[in-house]
């Protein structure tokens, strides 16, 4: 049975720990060459190393140019022109609105927006030499929803959501869709920095999915590896009537929360 990406050239960012990790490693599953691109340099040369040959480690550092355009020429260099995308690379703040400095700010934009977006104008012209291709987005139900706490990165998660559907109608008429993935929980090394001390991060992620209990008693890596899942269907020719759309993957965590008190509950 032929694999679901076979054939597929992707560069996935953040790619050496949580999300994107687990994205490279169902990608090469599925018959995908992957070139997993990330700033922790020892770490994604690891999970590049232990993945095989349908992996090469690029260091890449979203918010440069430069760098972009590096990453793109060694998917030349090692596999062919690339036509997947995963802007999965982000950084975490949380603090109230008075507590947050505008240089804290920037950073995430620099990161969460900046990023994506020199990506996605990078990949741009060589999926169009492609073919057409997939680029897909991480966002967040923080870029859907509001809790308090994340005004930064809410900020930029819905001002990719933005950029998605903006991408979607303008690259759409080469044959590139742009959709957005929005998980309740990432990868445990973003939460790290705001569990309590004796906290495993990888423990909380079961305990937001509360609507579904099953999800308490699955291994942790199981529910980042529920976002990579729906990123590599978006990534495959399954998606291909799929562009400029949201995909959350939460759980309930958009759908509300159960009145105790009212009948159903």
């Amino acid at each position: 049975m032929e694999r679901r990406l076979e054939g597929k050239i992707a560069i996935v960012t953040g790619a050496a720990r949580g999300t994107g990790e687990q994205t490279a490693r169902l990608f090469a599953e599925q018959g995908a060459r992957v070139l997993v691109a990330d700033v922790l340099e020892p770490e994604g040369r690891q999970v590049a190393e232990s993945i095989g040959g349908a992996a090469r480690f690029v260091p890449l550092d979203v918010r440069s140019e430069e760098s972009w355009e590096a990453a793109v020429a060694a998917s030349r260099a090692h596999f062919g022109e690339p036509n997947v995308l995963v802007n999965n690379a982000g950084v975490l703040l949380m603090a109230a609105l008075e507590d947050t400095a505008p240089e804290d700010f920037q950073r995430l934009v620099q990161v969460n927006q900046l990023g994506p977006f020199l990506g996605m104008r990078a990949l741009a012209g060589p999926m169009r030499a492609a073919g057409g291709g997939s680029i897909v987005n991480i966002s967040s139900v923080d870029g859907v929803s509001a809790k308090n706490g994340v005004i930064a990165y809410a900020a930029t998660k819905w001002a990719l959501r933005g950029m998605t559907r903006v991408a979607a109608l303008e690259l759409g008429k080469w044959g590139i869709r742009v959709n957005a993935v929005c998980p309740e929980a990432g990868g445990p090394g973003m939460r790290a920095p705001y569990v309590p001390d004796g906290v495993d991060p990888v423990r909380t992620l079961a305990f937001t999915h509360r609507l579904l209990p099953y999800q308490k008693e699955r291994e942790p890596v199981e529910l980042i590896r529920d976002i990579a899942r729906m990123v590599l269907f978006l990534a495959s020719d399954e998606s291909l009537s799929c562009t400029g759309a949201d995909f959350a993957v939460d759980a309930g965590w958009l759908a509300g929360r159960p009145d105790r008190f009212s009948p159903g509950a």
